[in-house]
C-alpha cells in the first residue's frame, strides 16, 4: 500500500468541526516579510550546501520567464496597494509559513505580513489565519509560489501528524523519497508535523542496503568494509543495516558480538507482512525486535500506512519509516484573496477606482 489518504480521514481536534464562518483574526503577529532563523517556530534541518534562499529564486524565475508576470503588468497599476488574506480550505497541520514569508521578502521586502497561526499548528476550513499588505503587483506575483510551498508543507505535515500520533512510543521518519530539488523543504514539513528526519542526504550517515550488501558479498563484509573505510577516514558518523530475514538479523548480531563495530541502527525492512483479510502480520518484526533486545536502535520500514502504523509502533520498535509521508504527499487546499473592499478604499483615495 502506498500510504496515500484524503485529509478527511485524519482525526483532528473537536474545535476544528465548529463554526467555520465569520472567524477572526486573533492574537496577531506582524512583521516585515522576512524571518530569521531565530525567529522561526520549527527551524529547517541543517544542511552543508542546501540554498534555501536559492530555491525560492529558481521557484520565482521558473514562474516569470524572460518577460516576468505580463498579466500585472497589464491589470495592476504599478502603485496600488491592497491587502490579501490567506484563507484554509481543509482541516490540516499548517506548515510553510516561515517559508512563504521568505518568498515575500525575496519578491518585495516592503511587504507586511500578519499571522494568527504559527507552523504546526491546526487549521480548520474557513479559517483566515494570516494576512499581507502591500504593493499588489508584488502580492500576486509571490501568490502562486508561496501557496505551492505552503500547500505541500502543509499536506506532509499533516499525514506525519497523524502518522507521529499513531506510531506513539515510536517515532515517525520520512525517508530520502522527496521531490528533486526540496530535499530541506519536504523534510522541515515532516518537523512541522511532529515527525522526525532521517539522513538528510547520502552524506550525514552510512546505511548498507540491500544492494550494496549484495555487492559486498554478504551482510558481514560489509558492515566490515564500513567499519575499516570509517577507522581509515577517521570518522564517527552513524550507521545502519537493512536487513530483510531473521537469518541477516542473527548474521549482524554475531558480527556486531565478535567485532568492534560502528552499527548503531538496524532497519528491519518488509516485516511487516499484509494479510488476505487486509490485517498485518506482527510476528516476524516482534521476533526481531527481541532478539535485537535494545543492543541497537530499530527501524520498522515496508508496508507503513496509517492503518498499520499504530501496531506497529506497539512492537517495540525505536523508529518507523515511511516513504509515503513525502512521495505520496496531497497538498493542503489554501489560498489567498486580496480584500477587494480595501482593494476599492485605496483605489478611490489615489484616484484609480
Amino acid at each position: 500500500m502506498s500510504g496515500i489518504l484524503s485529509f478527511s480521514s485524519i482525526v483532528l481536534p473537536d474545535w476544528c468541526s465548529t463554526s467555520r464562518r465569520g472567524v477572526r483574526m486573533a492574537a496577531a503577529h506582524t512583521t516585515h516579510a522576512g524571518l530569521s532563523l531565530e525567529a522561526m517556530a520549527i527551524k529547517p534541518p541543517s544542511h552543508p550546501t542546501y540554498d534555501l534562499n536559492g530555491i525560492i529564486k529558481l521557484a520565482l524565475a521558473e514562474d516569470a520567464g524572460n518577460r516576468g508576470d505580463v498579466t500585472c503588468m497589464a491589470t495592476i497599476p504599478v502603485d496600488m496597494e491592497v491587502e490579501a488574506c490567506f484563507l484554509a480550505k481543509e482541516d490540516g497541520i499548517i506548515a510553510g509559513i516561515a517559508l512563504a514569508e521568505m518568498v515575500f521578502q525575496e519578491v518585495d521586502p516592503s511587504l507586511k505580513v500578519e499571522w494568527s497561526r504559527k507552523d504546526g499548528d491546526y487549521v480548520c476550513k474557513g479559517l483566515q489565519f494570516g494576512k499581507v499588505y502591500g504593493r499588489a503587483h508584488s502580492i500576486v506575483v509571490a501568490e502562486r509560489i508561496a501557496l505551492n510551498f505552503m500547500q505541500r508543507m502543509s499536506g506532509i505535515a499533516t499525514l506525519t501528524k497523524a502518522m507521529a500520533d499513531a506510531a506513539y512510543p515510536a517515532y515517525i521518519l520520512e525517508t530520502r523519497k522527496t521531490a528533486p530539488g526540496l530535499r530541506l523543504v519536504d523534510k522541515w514539513a515532516v518537523l512541522i508535523g511532529g515527525g522526525r528526519n532521517h539522513r538528510l542526504g547520502l552524506f550525514d550517515m552510512v546505511l548498507i542496503k540491500d544492494n550494496h550488501i549484495s555487492i559486498a558479498g554478504g551482510i558481514s563484509n560489509a558492515l566490515r568494509s564500513v567499519d575499516q573505510y570509517l577507522e581509515r577516514e577517521n570518522l564517527q558518523i552513524e550507521v545502519e543495516v537493512e536487513t530483510r530475514t531473521l537469518v541477516e538479523v542473527k548474521e549482524v548480531l554475531q558480527y556486531a558480538s565478535q567485532m568492534k563495530t560502528s552499527l548503531t541502527r538496524i532497519m528491519l525492512d518488509n516485516m511487516v507482512i499484509p494479510l488476505p483479510n487486509g490485517d498485518v502480520d506482527m510476528s516476524m518484526l516482534k521476533e526481531a525486535v527481541e532478539l535485537i533486545n535494545g543492543k541497537f536502535e530499530t527501524e520498522a520500514s515496508g508496508n507503513v500506512t496509517l492503518k498499520t502504523v499504530h501496531k506497529i509502533g506497539q512492537t517495540g520498535v525505536t523508529y518507523i519509516s515511511s516513504g509515503a509521508l513525502t512521495h505520496s504527499v496531497t497538498a493542503l487546499d489554501i489560498s489567498l484573496k486580496i480584500d477587494t473592499e480595501l482593494a476599492l478604499e485605496v483605489g478611490r483615495r489615489t484616484k484609480r477606482a
